[in-house]
């Protein structure tokens, strides 16, 4: 039997490499199995899930490298959290990064519920456990699907760590404190956010050509829920109309379509907006000490600007109206994570 060419040695029986040079000049490279009566089979462009196909076609054991979580986890970052948006990539590259100090090395039938309890309990940061236990979940399941492994899911009926929700609520005077302190576009996020009740994320998002009519249009990046919040009632500006106007009166010297803008006109990004938050909230809280306030400080030094969203839910009267302008599908969820102030009731005489 001739022997394969050098480029193909490391490939399994059958299959081979095609290159081809595109006029750009990168190299695109695809593999192909050939069965017994000669017939090519295309296999993709990428190596791993080649060697899977290969392995299901000639009813093979699984590529070795494709038994251990490192390659599994290898496979998911590269084909699975590319479709997630881009907050959801972050956390789970973090949560990943976590994950695979511990499970890199094992045999992905090897794992077992004891041993995710296990590293559940080893965590100290228990609601972070939480979350990587949930997208280790989401992997196993994906293995599965990929046909990597026939085992259950280790993780179904792991107990979660018990999580409190966030109940901190930023009121008027810790409010005014930071507002007072904030540079122009600061203010602007600040009451963009709580006007429209959106994560800071989508906040910043938010462009001119958003406006249809008497509506802003929302598309939120963590759930893709789509909204449509009113800017008039009658022909008349309400809050938010009213911002936009003045939001677009103090860009009118700028190109850039977005609302949020610094001093220079350049798009604020989350860290630009973090660092802004940042220097106000520290002026706010030293001008509250040196006023003898420290309670007032101490309360301005945990205000985030993320307690801007529960804090327009917080504000709303009607909850069936906080969970729409959230975009939340359930109304339980706006009551136990965003309402942080009591509901009012009348005395008993």
């Amino acid at each position: 039997m001739r022997p394969r060419s050098t480029e193909n040695r490391d490939l399994p029986p059958g299959v081979y490499r095609r290159k081809r040079t595109r006029k750009n000049g990168k190299v695109w490279v695809g593999y192909y199995y050939r069965d017994p009566v000669g017939k090519e089979i295309p296999l993709g462009t990428d190596l791993a899930q080649a060697k899977l196909k290969w392995a299901e076609l000639e009813a093979k054991a699984v590529p070795a490298e494709l038994t251990t979580m490192k390659g599994i986890f290898d496979q998911y970052e590269r084909h699975i959290l590319p479709k997630k948006a881009p907050r959801t990539q972050k956390d789970n590259i973090y949560e990943l990064k976590q994950l695979r100090t511990v499970f890199d090395s094992a045999p992905i039938d090897a794992i077992t519920p004891a041993m995710i309890a296990q590293y559940r309990d080893s965590r100290s940061a228990k609601t972070r456990a939480n979350r990587e236990i949930a997208l280790l979940s989401h992997v196993f399941n994906t293995a599965r699907e990929w046909g990597l492994t026939t085992q259950q899911n280790p993780c179904l009926g792991v107990r979660k760590n018990k999580e409190k929700p966030r109940d901190y609520y930023a009121n008027e005077a810790v409010w005014r404190a930071v507002y007072e302190e904030a540079p122009a576009e600061l203010k602007d996020a600040m009451d963009l956010a709580y006007l429209t009740g959106q994560r800071p994320a989508d906040v910043l998002s938010m462009r001119k050509d958003d406006v249809e009519g008497i509506y802003l249009l929302v598309s939120q990046g963590k759930t893709g829920k789509r909204l449509r919040i009113i800017l008039e009632v009658d022909g008349v500006n309400n809050s938010l109309g009213t911002l936009l106007e003045r939001i677009k009166l103090r860009n009118r010297d700028h190109l850039s379509p977005f609302f949020i803008l610094s001093a220079n006109g350049k798009r604020l990004s989350w860290e630009m907006l973090r660092n802004r938050w940042q220097e106000a909230r520290e002026s706010a809280r030293l001008k509250a000490i040196s006023e003898k306030q420290p309670e007032l400080a101490n309360r301005i030094v945990q205000f985030q600007f993320r307690d801007i969203r529960p804090k327009a839910a917080s504000e709303i009267t009607d909850l069936g109206d906080a969970s729409l302008l959230l975009g939340h599908s359930k109304e339980g969820i706006t009551e136990r994570v965003y309402r942080r102030v009591g509901a009012i009731a009348k005395p008993s005489k």
